[in-house]
């Protein structure tokens, strides 16, 4: 087997864990409060991921890598857990899937502004796009009424863009799999206590299937899908093994059938399948790097 196809097959099984976070998602909040499962995934994935680093003796970060894995932290172990756990009380898993499978658009149109690059037509055409078919989608399920669910898995969108494109940053000094275990460790002065502090009050009472969901959202999409997700582009190489992220929403969509039981009726398919059109399209549209303007010389 090729390192391009084992980089493939591995960033497909990170896509699939990340798959599951929804629908995983969406069987722990209805025992477990939303603030415990947000608090509790970080907790114990910082934990476990702060022993692998001592294990391992890996260097510390400095102060302006620390900075940036603090912004980190806000995005994708404060935010977008919080967000999505409270919007999967209200929402079907499939519902979610299709909003964030614009994700890998948002995630460009974050790393256009951070870059500065000048994309072409096609990419504002495709975000464009993308939105609107988000919001109409959106409106349609909700029976024309935006819901507040909605307003958070698009938060939920846009810190996770944001803290990807600063994890990639790190990642040019740290491995992927340090990048989000510093950031896990840096949670875990604020996680830790709020976690002991909303933990539920008689956990004997709340059922299993919660707590293997809390489990799954934990150690798997929390901590591990990173280490597979990394190493499928280590190997594989990122232009080609970021193509399987297009995957993800399908894979979203399925797992909350058989998870879940939920429907997924033909316009959710249909949107899904739109969304990640226009993802492609966005992709493959021409994006220049604005030149850095010379400085003037200093004065004498």
């Amino acid at each position: 087997m090729s390192r391009e196809t084992l980089g493939l097959l591995i960033g497909f099984v990170g896509v699939c864990i990340f798959a599951g976070t929804l629908p995983f998602t969406r069987i722990a909040v209805q025992e477990l409060d939303p603030w415990f499962v947000t608090a509790g995934r970080a907790s114990l994935s910082g934990l476990v991921a702060g022993s692998a680093l001592i294990l391992l003796r890996k260097r510390s970060p400095d102060r302006t890598a620390l900075k940036k894995l603090a912004l980190i932290s806000l995005c994708v172990v404060g935010i977008f857990p919080a967000f999505t756990a409270l919007a999967m009380k209200s929402v079907p898993a499939s519902h979610g899937g299709v909003v964030l499978g614009v994700l890998p658009l948002a995630t460009a149109a974050i790393s256009v502004w951070l870059n500065g690059e000048r994309p072409g037509p096609g990419f504002w055409l495709s975000a464009l796009a993308g939105t609107g078919l988000v919001v109409a989608f959106a409106l349609h399920e909700g029976g024309g009424a935006f819901a507040l669910a909605d307003v958070l898995l698009i938060g939920a969108v846009l810190s996770a863009a944001v803290g990807y494109n600063i994890s990639g940053q790190l990642a040019l000094s740290f491995s992927g799999w340090e990048v989000i275990s510093w950031v896990l460790v840096v949670a875990l002065p604020i996680s830790l206590p709020a976690t002991l502090l909303v933990a539920p009050q008689e956990p004997g009472l709340v059922g299993r299937e919660s707590w293997i969901a809390f489990g799954y959202v934990t150690l798997f999409s929390q901590y591990l899908g990173f280490f597979a997700w990394n190493a499928g582009l280590a190997l594989g190489g990122v232009a080609r093994v970021s193509q399987v992220q297009l995957l993800q929403t399908f894979v979203t969509l399925m797992i909350a059938a058989v998870l879940n039981g939920e429907k997924v009726d033909l316009i959710t398919w249909a949107g899904a399948a739109a969304i990640v059109a226009l993802v492609l399209a966005s992709r493959r549209a021409a994006i220049r790097r604005v030149p850095a303007k010379p400085r003037a010389p200093a004065p004498s």
